[in-house]
């Protein structure tokens, strides 16, 4: 199927904060057809390792739900499985890279991304979603003083790009990304500065014009979304 937007452009965003009632730091992210449900909370306490060291931490959580492919998506009740931890992982280390966990002293930030429908992108959409959950949530706390101010220190915001067909394409679909010879997630931070670039060819090598024109692509969307997200923030407030 031929591609509906241009090669260089966004597939729609939607969000919508405050989702969840009893979650200030709840946003249902959609980019094109995927849809994550992201929530930040803040929970006392901070692992073992951490105790007593002035700082607290910031973990995510990422499942896909059964409803959100075709064939269901068994849940990841005892074991999740590879990727999931990679994703995991990925969204933790992403917003780490924008907080000051000096000021979390004593508290545990806990990410939550719930993908709700998979058309390709779910980690990117997660990691958007997850920074303006945080955002939202941490604002929550020092308004109501549990925190003295805010740990987030920039924003962030991240993007998947690929070679198909021998053309570089921004933000992929699923179809897109299935078929695609080289698949790139980048995450960067608001000051232009990356925080995690993750490339695979699939099947051939790619060359360094390749990754330079990729990298590139990836920076004009992570702006857009940036601005979209500083619209978003700023009508909540």
């Amino acid at each position: 199927m031929a591609r509906l937007h241009a090669h260089d452009s966004l597939r729609p965003i939607e969000i919508r904060t405050a989702y969840l009632d009893h979650q200030p730091g709840s946003v249902l992210y959609a980019s094109g057809k995927t849809k994550v449900l992201c929530v930040a909370s803040l929970e006392p306490g901070v692992p073992p390792w951490l105790e007593e060291r002035g700082q607290g931490w910031a973990t995510a959580e990422y499942s896909l739900m059964p409803g959100s492919t075709v064939p269901r998506n068994r849940r990841e009740r005892d074991k999740v499985s590879g990727r999931t931890q990679e994703i995991q992982r990925l969204i933790g280390r992403s917003l780490r890279g924008v907080l000051d966990l000096a000021k979390l002293d004593g508290w545990t930030l806990r990410l939550d991304c719930d993908v709700l429908q998979a058309d390709g992108g779910t980690r990117t959409a997660s990691i958007n979603g997850a920074y303006l959950a945080t955002r939202l949530a941490l604002d929550a706390a020092v308004s109501v003083g549990k925190l003295p101010e805010t740990a987030v220190t920039q924003p962030l915001a991240a993007i998947s790009v690929g070679m198909v067909d021998g053309k570089a394409l921004l933000d992929l679909d699923y179809a897109e990304d299935s078929s695609a010879d080289v698949d790139l997630n980048v995450v960067e931070a608001g000051d232009g500065r990356l925080l995690e670039v993750q490339g695979t060819a699939e099947g051939r090598p790619y060359s360094r014009q390749d990754l330079d024109q990729l990298l590139d692509l990836a920076e004009k969307g992570i702006r857009e979304i940036l601005e979209v997200a500083k619209r978003t923030l700023g009508a909540v407030r």
